[in-house]
């Protein structure tokens, strides 16, 4: 990759501002976009907000956490290739260590009453997260009766007939590609604010597409598959084809290629596959780690160390449960984001070639409706076991969903749900303190001797 012939910002001063954003970043993708947005955008005038906005189209096409990548695509207009490394690192750092910390006093202490309470609080908040992810996404995705029937073919496919995630996407996709030949009043095409003040260092104007050619595409895929490739293959020589760290491995590289939508839509995908076909963890585990991950700043598919190190330890063959649990979750760690880096340095300096693509407008329009069943399905799955008891009358869906008996409901569950759901829909609370509440009643209630599991 060409990276700019000179920094447009000091290197240093870049490197400050990236580790100063990289502790922000709670809150899931719409709030780390706001913080770079405010940063870089309206304090810092580094980069113009229409330059801002066409970099965000740009990595919502591409798999994986787009609020990374589009650091790792800013880091790269301002500092080269150095600059997108840093920036993307910085971005995720601050949140491995945290979960990893988490990861280990969950596995160490997850028994004890007073975790068991903290987490009887925190998951009946995340469902109500994941539902205000459904009604936030769906308001600006589904814009057109016909994108509403995307979403509810998406949520009924997954829930009902089975079918597995990246053929819902794929198909998605298709669809939208189809109205936007066919049907071109279904995709309304959204203004781009103006942006106010001094000009910036990136301005707006300059979106020059480069041709570095194919010398470029060869060094970044050949770097970027020796990158992902190197330590997965000597996990696998070392281990053997049939140990936790070989799944791991790659199972996550695969879930880290079809991760359109962010992190809630990819998240059924993975609790099935890790609930179900692996083992790794308990259906309830699974909003476990999602509070984790929410908790803790950067991406909220950090999820997936969670899920690692968790699998490992129950899995460790023939290492320490502690070391096998470390080694799993950074390597999944590795393999999930390693990709993003990858997309971002081979499809940069192409970007400017997707300004106007109608085609690919409209498929992304497509992917971003079903991603609200998707989103939708996952909510089901977290209702389930969060709300109700674990003892079950009959199963059905593809995430072993289960028809709870009535009797079985969980009332301090329902009651911190509709809590949560109050203060993120009605006094619009951040995800963050809305979180630190439900987990301290739960607290209280669990000292209280009030039945929590």
């Amino acid at each position: 990759m060409s990276p700019p012939r000179d920094d447009v910002v000091p290197f240093r001063e870049a490197v400050k501002a990236w580790f100063a954003i990289s502790l922000q970043t709670f809150g899931g993708p719409a709030g780390q976009i706001a913080v770079m947005q405010r940063e870089l955008v309206e304090e810092r005038r580094w980069i113009g907000h229409r330059r801002f906005l066409h970099a965000l189209s740009f990595c919502t096409l591409l798999p994986g956490p787009e609020a990374q990548q589009l650091a790792i695509y800013v880091g790269w207009l301002l500092n080269g290739v150095r600059g997108g490394l840093v920036a993307g690192v910085l971005f995720v750092l601050p949140g491995v260590v945290a979960l990893l910390g988490l990861s280990i006093l969950y596995v160490g202490f997850g028994d004890t009453t007073a975790v068991e309470a903290l987490f009887a609080g925190l998951a009946p908040a995340v469902l109500a997260v994941v539902a205000h992810a459904v009604v936030r996404v769906g308001r600006s995705a589904l814009t057109h009766p016909a994108l509403v029937g995307v979403a509810v073919a998406a949520f009924t496919s997954l829930t009902v007939l089975s079918v597995p995630f990246p053929v819902v996407v794929a198909a998605a996709g298709v669809v939208g590609w189809l109205f936007g030949r066919w049907l071109p009043s279904v995709m309304r095409p959204r203004a781009e604010p103006e942006s106010d003040g001094p000009p910036p260092l990136v301005p707006d104007d300059a979106l020059h597409a480069e041709h570095p050619g194919h010398g470029h595409t060869a060094r970044v895929l050949v770097v970027g598959l020796l990158a992902w490739a190197v330590p997965l293959v000597a996990f696998v020589v070392l281990t053997g084809t049939g140990s936790v760290f070989t799944d791991q491995g790659l199972f996550f590289s695969g879930a880290a290629l079809v991760t359109f939508g962010g992190a809630y839509a990819v998240l059924a995908f993975v609790a099935q596959r890790a609930v179900e076909v692996y083992g790794w963890l308990a259906p309830g585990e699974m909003v476990r780690g999602l509070a984790l991950a929410e908790s803790t700043p950067g991406p909220l598919i950090m999820v997936v160390q969670f899920v690692a190190f968790v699998g490992a330890y129950r899995d460790p063959g023939g290492l320490d449960p502690w070391v096998a649990a470390v080694l799993g979750a950074l390597l999944t760690t590795w393999v999930t984001f390693v990709p993003c880096f990858v997309l971002v340095f081979l499809g940069a300096p192409y970007v400017e070639r997707l300004r106007g693509n109608r085609s690919l407008s409209s498929a992304l329009t497509g992917i971003m409706a079903a991603v609200v069943g998707v989103i939708a399905n996952l909510a089901v799955f977290f209702a389930l076991h969060t709300v109700f008891e674990e003892t079950t009358e009959r199963s059905w869906g593809p995430l072993g969903l289960e028809l709870p008996v009535l009797d079985t409901v969980r009332p301090l569950a329902v009651a911190l749900t509709l809590l949560a759901a109050v203060l993120l829909f009605r006094a619009r609370w951040s995800v963050l303190r809305t979180l630190g509440v439900c987990a301290a009643l739960g607290l209280a209630a669990g000292l209280l001797g009030w039945p929590v599991a």
